[in-house]
């Protein structure tokens, strides 16, 4: 009798072995096709950009010196974004695409997504195949092309180090002197990202509590900038617009990881340089 429920048992525990092996197998292997595919993503949609000298060279000066930012008298060039991004072929491909999100020497360089619901690219990737590692995607409360005040992106907390992993390493002060700042890249209007503020939170917290299109985001503001374990010498101003990178922690239940950073328009969309 114990012998026949022991070889039961055994039968049990070999088949839940199996079982979980193979769920570890196909979830592996779909992080290394996803790692393919964006690499892919990557070579076919972007390319670093080939800024005319000749379009630098005809930026207007007055008296020897021209500012295209703050009238302090001192001659600066426009900034551009540093990689071109085909936004004609990736709309083809998947028409939620609203923008590129990259940040120079970093896994960071995704296509942004935005669903219907902040589900459809949970455990999918970027040309709508099922997919573990899903892709970077925009709050479905948030309006396309980032123009509310304050736009939340999402992304998986990868082990391999993939999608947003990376974002708890600007808690690191060395890691921060190095990457101050990502780039959003879209089919009409380009932005540097200026990385300001960076914190642990709940994913009940206010952070998520973001404010409506067209309201003044400044108590939002505050307490995003006085929630940062870092924050960075910024002007938030309540006219500029904000996004809020967020990945999953773990250092107590429902944790959240996120990155705050401002949007600094350049003279250029999709990488191309703007008339």
């Amino acid at each position: 009798m114990w012998k026949k429920i022991r070889r039961i048992l055994m039968i049990v525990l070999a088949a839940v072995f199996l079982f979980c092996g193979g769920t570890v197998a196909v979830v592996q292997h779909q992080y290394a096709v996803s790692k393919r595919l964006y690499r892919a993503a990557s070579e076919s949609f972007t390319a670093p950009a080939q800024l005319s000298a000749q379009k630098t060279s005809e930026t207007p000066k007055t008296e020897g010196k021209t500012s295209t930012g703050p009238n302090d008298g001192i001659f600066r060039l426009p900034e551009y974004a540093p990689i071109k991004v085909d936004f004609e072929s990736l709309l083809k491909v998947n028409k939620d695409v609203d923008g590129w999100i990259y940040c120079p020497d970093t896994v960071i360089d995704y296509p942004v997504m935005h669903g219907l619901s902040n589900d459809t690219y949970l455990h999918h990737s970027y040309d709508r195949t099922p997919n573990a590692s899903g892709s970077i995607f925009v709050d479905e409360r948030n309006q396309r092309n980032f123009v509310d005040p304050v736009s939340i992106l999402y992304g998986h907390h990868m082990a391999s180090g993939a999608m947003f992993a990376t974002l708890d390493w600007w808690s690191l002060p060395s890691y921060r002197e190095e990457h101050p700042v990502m780039w959003l890249l879209t089919p009409t209007q380009d932005y540097k990202v200026e990385l300001y503020s960076a914190y642990n939170t709940s994913a009940y917290s206010d952070t998520y509590a973001i404010p409506a299109y067209g309201s003044d985001p400044t108590e939002y503001l505050a307490k995003a900038y006085a929630s940062g374990a870092w924050n960075a010498d910024i002007n938030l101003d309540p006219t500029a617009h904000y996004i809020v990178m967020s990945t999953c922690a773990y250092m107590f239940e429902d944790a959240r990881s996120v990155l705050h950073g401002k949007l600094i328009p350049v003279m250029s969309a999709g990488g191309v340089p703007l008339d």
